[in-house]
């Protein structure tokens, strides 16, 4: 079998350790004679995995006592219309403008009619190639929220260092580096997550809400209130119980590693062999600012659509997977999240130095 490099945004690659431990109890586990799959979620096996899954992501992350943890379902997208509904309503909503998540967030909430929506920030005058100045002083203090964007998955940016919002509670789209940066949960007043990068299959959804923002306002549907799902123990309905149990398998796997300060370490390291290549490269470059680089997700050109194509289509054949660009941006990107191995990278750089021999560079 060839080596295959994965470098996909989303679904992305999960640790194989992982999986190795997901095939051996598939059909039959904790000697039940039942896959997880099979369990019902108001079993004793099933409320162990979901609890486990609960204490060892508040370990990993260090979450206050005072938050709630929340698996739902719907993706990050469900959030873009349960964070206004339930913090937002009959208040001004403040958004910070990164990307192509953060439009859609914005999009979804100016679409709640008592819920007044303002970008104070916005980098799309650069095609979202740099972080936006977030300014304290157009904070409105009586505002619901700023909503953030901490990685920008498609464009390539990061917010690290968190703004001065005063009394303003910080919400964060954390998707796509939730237990790869090591943020301090006590600086947001709400983080939310789609599993998909970081912490396990497409299906699952992680929300972290500090009590005192939930159970305030009446919400349209039980299902889009935070406060129903906490008072529930997010079994409300029946959660996404197999990616739930993905989830408390690489939990187990991060806490394994040395935690999250471990992940962004790893990571760092990961992405700055790659930003070293490109930097160095006459052919392929970055089309974002230098500081607010992601070490997640890192796009790179060659400044002629063609050679990005045919740089794609040999990068493919070669075993390097979903290495191409994001629709509206094209070029190429490479994810680097927790679970994508140093090698990958290594083959990666010697796949770009011997593309750019055989094609030059013009830089």
């Amino acid at each position: 079998m060839k080596t295959v490099y994965n470098f996909s945004a989303g679904p992305a690659v999960l640790p194989k350790s992982v999986l190795e431990k997901a095939q051996s109890e598939l059909v039959d586990y904790e000697n039940s004679g039942m896959s997880v799959m099979e369990l019902s979620h108001r079993s004793s096996l099933f409320e162990t995995i979901i609890e486990n899954a609960e204490t060892l992501l508040r370990e990993l992350m260090a979450i206050p006592d005072n938050y709630k943890v929340l698996f739902l379902q719907g993706g990050a997208s469900m959030q873009f219309t349960m964070v206004p509904l339930n913090l937002a309503q009959h208040k001004t909503a403040l958004y910070v403008n990164t990307g192509s998540w953060s439009k859609k967030a914005i999009s979804e909430a100016k679409k709640i009619e008592n819920v007044t929506v303002e970008v104070i920030a916005s980098s799309e005058d650069k095609n979202f190639t740099y972080i936006p100045e977030i300014r304290k002083e157009d904070i409105p203090q009586d505002a619901a929220y700023v909503h953030i964007t901490t990685n920008n998955t498609i464009e390539g940016t990061t917010i690290y260092d968190l703004p001065d919002t005063g009394d303003v509670p910080i919400v964060a789209d954390m998707s796509s580096n939730i237990l790869s940066v090591n943020y301090n949960v006590a600086d947001f007043g709400l983080i939310y997550a789609g599993a998909q990068k970081n912490i396990g299959p497409a299906g699952l959804t992680v929300v972290i809400v500090r009590e005192d923002l939930i159970g305030q306002v009446d919400v349209l549907s039980a299902m889009l209130d935070y406060d129903v799902h906490a008072k529930n123990g997010s079994m409300y309905n029946t959660p996404p119980t197999y990616s739930i149990y993905m989830a408390k398998l690489v939990f187990e796997w991060i806490k394994e590693q040395g935690g999250v300060s471990q992940m962004e370490q790893q990571n760092k390291e990961k992405a700055a062999l790659l930003y070293d290549e490109i930097d160095s490269s006459k052919l392929f470059s970055s089309p974002v600012n230098k500081k607010d680089r992601s070490i997640n997700n890192v796009p790179f050109i060659t400044g002629d659509d063609q050679l990005d194509k045919q740089f794609n289509q040999e990068a493919l054949a070669a075993g390097f997977e979903n290495l191409k660009g994001h629709r509206s941006v094209g070029g190429m990107r490479a994810s680097l999240y927790n679970a994508f191995p140093k090698t990958g990278v290594e083959a990666l750089i010697t796949f770009m130095k011997s593309f750019e021999a055989e094609n030059g560079g013009t830089k």
